[in-house]
Formats: structure tokens, C-alpha cells, sequence
């Protein structure tokens, strides 16, 4: 049942999109660097790589200068139009084939490179590896202002690991454990919410119920 969601709503926001995915194709082939694509490794179910496919919004070596694969507001390794894809999440469109191919479901984890997976405990790898990896899900709506949440931190990269790492791999835990076709459509709506008002982030902790309590230090 949630695959034939899956296939049948990438599928139909493909059909609607396709004026608007080829407008930004054009616009990113003549702008920044040239490129259209970014295609990244991420860890998917049982463990399995591919190839998760996004508008390139970043200069074509970023993940070899500066926070590597972790982005910070006002990253100089993000191009002109990157900042607009990036902030309206439309970079992360591509993704949609990644669903119809079966890589990815709409809702679920957020697929993660495989260095920041290895980070996580095992017991939380091996949860999350029960379950096809997501275009947007719990994690992506509580840390939609992660770029905001390292802006001025020191060490960035400590940061992420130390603080927001464990937290994100708690919420993945709970949507494997709570993941009902209910939740799966709740998450698509939340998605929508902060998209369109990124302020209201706050919303999904009542919405949700049960999520392990956000740490004083992600509190913005």
C-alpha cells in the first residue's frame, strides 16, 4: 500500500512539475557552474548505496572544502541560485525519480551519507535500515532551519555531530516505531506547513505525539 503511494504521488507531482523542473534545469545550465545535477551516496534500506539526485546548488568540489557535507547559513560554496532552490527546498525535487525508482519513499528517514550513518548507534542503524529512506519526514521538518541552527557556531562540524547527530537519529527512531500510514500523510502535510511557514516549525511536537523533547541546545 505505501509503495503504491509512493509511485503514484512522485509519479503525478513529476507530470504537474515538469514545466517548472525543466524551467530550473535551463536556469542552471547557464548559471553558476553549469550544472544541472548533484548526485550523492547516501545509505537507503538494508543498508544499500545510491544515488541520491538533487538540483546542484553548490560549487562542484564542496564536499571537499570547507564543513564538507554540512551546509551553514550563508555558505560561500553555495552559488547565486542555490541560495533560492536551498531556502524553498526545490533543489531537493529530483528526488522524486528517486521515489518512483523505489530508492527512496515519499515520508521516512532522512537518507544520510554514509559517514554521518556510521555515527549512529547501531540499534538506530539497524531500526532505520527497516525502512526506505525519505524525501521528507520528521527530521526534515524539526531541523528545516539546521543551516540557521550552525550559523556562528565555532566548530560547525562538532556541532552537527555532537548535538544535532544523536537528536535527528532519535526522531528517525521514532518514526520507524510509529510508522503508520496515518503518520505518513500527517508528514507530508507538516511538510507543506513549514515549507510555507518555516517559523511554525513548533507545530510538529503537537502534532505528533511522543517525540523525544528537543535538547536546550537545538532550541532557536
Amino acid at each position: 500500500m505505501r509503495r503504491a503511494f509512493d509511485i503514484g504521488l512522485s509519479g503525478l507531482a513529476i507530470i504537474i512539475l515538469l514545466p517548472l523542473l525543466f524551467f530550473i534545469a535551463i536556469v542552471l545550465k547557464f548559471s553558476g557552474e553549469g550544472k544541472i545535477f548533484y548526485r550523492q551516496i547516501r545509505v537507503g534500506m538494508n543498508g544499500q548505496h545510491f544515488g541520491l539526485l538533487k538540483f546542484a546548488t553548490m560549487l562542484e568540489h564542496s564536499p571537499f572544502i570547507g564543513t564538507g557535507s554540512i551546509t551553514i547559513k550563508n555558505d560561500y560554496r553555495v552559488l547565486p541560485v542555490g541560495k533560492f532552490l536551498r531556502w524553498s527546498k526545490l533543489n531537493e525535487l529530483p528526488q522524486l525519480w528517486n521515489i518512483l525508482v523505489g530508492d527512496m519513499s515519499v515520508v521516512g528517514p532522512r537518507p544520510m551519507v554514509p559517514d554521518t550513518f556510521a555515527r549512529y548507534d547501531i540499534v538506530a542503524q539497524k531500526m532505520l535500515n527497516t525502512v526506505r529512506p525519505g524525501l521528507t519526514g520528521v527530521g526534515s521538518v524539526v531541523f528545516r532551519n539546521e543551516e540557521q541552527l550552525l550559523d556562528g557556531r565555532d566548530d560547525a562540524v562538532a556541532f552537527y555531530i555532537e548535538e544535532i547527530a544523536p537528536y535527528k537519529s532519535q526522531l528517525e527512531v521514532w518514526f520507524v516505531q510509529n510508522n503508520t500510514l496515518y503518520n505518513y500523510f500527517k508528514l507530508i502535510g507538516l511538510t507543506v506547513w513549514v515549507v510555507l511557514l518555516p517559523s511554525e516549525k513548533s507545530i510538529v511536537f503537537k502534532v505528533l505525539k511522543g517525540l523525544p523533547e528537543l535538547p536546550s541546545s537545538l532550541r532557536v
